[in-house]
């Protein structure tokens, strides 16, 4: 009789940045912006990942950390109570 194995299947499931990266750049008293990239933390907790969209040639990169998007329903709002 043979007998039955179950395999286990790892599943990759992408998470959320840590933080996302800026292009800021200067213009008089104004700053202006724009997203390039994000940044997620090694598994080790000792690093990080950086993956930017465009390298920009001016300015400064800053990361600062995702912000809630107020305009979605809370969960609560969503169920109705």
């Amino acid at each position: 009789m043979a007998r039955k194995t179950e395999k286990q299947t790892t599943i990759f499931q992408p998470t959320a940045p840590e933080f996302l990266a800026w292009h800021v750049t200067q213009r008089g008293e104004k700053s202006f912006w724009n997203k390039v990239g994000a940044a997620w933390r090694h598994k080790d907790g000792q690093g990080y990942t950086i993956q930017l969209e465009v390298v920009p040639i001016n300015g400064r990169i800053v990361l600062r950390h995702p912000i809630e998007d107020p305009a979605s329903p809370a969960p609560e709002e969503e169920k109705g109570a």
